[in-house]
């Protein structure tokens, strides 16, 4: 019940900060541009957390990139599955021989080949798809006061998933082993809201080549999202990254004691944006 009351006034509260900022931009504005420490960011007026955080205090995710740049050098090839906009992808490009980008929903892929040509990136390759354990056409759900949260439609499809009342479209999903043959990654990230258990079951052949796996871990994504079991979504971690750094704990651990802290943090509904399994 006080879930439900929080997010009903969560959405009217920031549905009400977005009429009001679109309103005042007028109907047709489709995009902002603004210069952060990101890079130079073509942003949607009407998203309220990446597009908001880039617009008002000049950065998203520095930290992260920070912390990204440790991992990789100027030889690195990067994946990043969930590029959304670019305001990670595109600064990671800075510092890496090539990245590959993808994003599958299309609005966020124009504002994220726009963002490239605005900063001048040269070495990134986008592809607007998602990525699945094959190839098919999935539902996918558009939400706008968080572009970011965009999804495959939820098995369990709760409020905190609609509450702005996204479009539903299709969008064609492949296995990126195959979509991205003989491709061999460094560092590969995924942030994609749930879907990333069915990304890693069709990117085997990727994940075993790879030094470094970032993977967003939120346990009300892979129990309503993807309708997995924590055993389901641990079992496509590469078994040769033998240890694992949980940035919201600032620690890291043998990958056995790790996998008992995300145990742990999966039956207390604690999440994290991106544990990072390495050696």
């Amino acid at each position: 019940m006080l879930k439900s009351l929080y997010w009903r006034v969560n959405f009217f509260l920031k549905n009400r900060k977005s009429n009001r900022f679109l309103n005042r931009l007028g109907k047709d504005v489709k995009a902002l541009i603004v210069e952060t420490k990101n890079g130079v960011f073509a942003v949607d007026p009407a998203d309220l957390e990446v597009g908001a955080k880039l617009r008002e205090k000049g950065e998203y995710g520095i930290s992260e990139i920070n912390q990204i740049s440790q991992l990789i050098d100027n030889q690195s090839s990067v994946l990043i599955v969930g590029a959304h906009i670019g305001s990670l992808a595109i600064p990671i490009a800075n510092i890496c021989a090539k990245l590959v980008a993808i994003e599958a929903n299309p609005s966020n892929f124009k504002l994220l080949e726009t963002n490239v040509k605005l900063n001048n990136t040269s070495n990134i390759t986008l592809h607007n798809i998602a990525a699945s354990n094959k190839k098919e056409t999935i539902k996918f759900q558009l939400n706008t006061v968080n572009s970011g949260g965009s999804k495959r439609v939820p098995i369990n499809n709760h409020y905190m998933y609609t509450y702005d009342n996204p479009e539903v479209i299709d969008v064609e999903a492949y296995s990126l082993d195959n979509y991205l043959s003989n491709n061999k990654f460094d560092l590969v990230l995924i942030d994609i809201e749930g879907s990333e258990h069915f990304a890693m079951q069709g990117m085997t052949d990727i994940l075993s080549q790879t030094k470094t796996l970032i993977v967003e871990f939120l346990p009300h994504h892979i129990t309503n999202v993807a309708g997995v079991k924590l055993a389901d979504f641990l079992d496509n971690i590469p078994g040769h990254l033998k240890k694992l750094t949980i940035p919201s704990k600032n620690k890291t651990y043998p990958i056995d004691i790790g996998i008992v802290t995300l145990q742990q943090m999966f039956e207390s509904g604690q999440g994290d944006d991106g544990i990072i399994f390495h050696n």
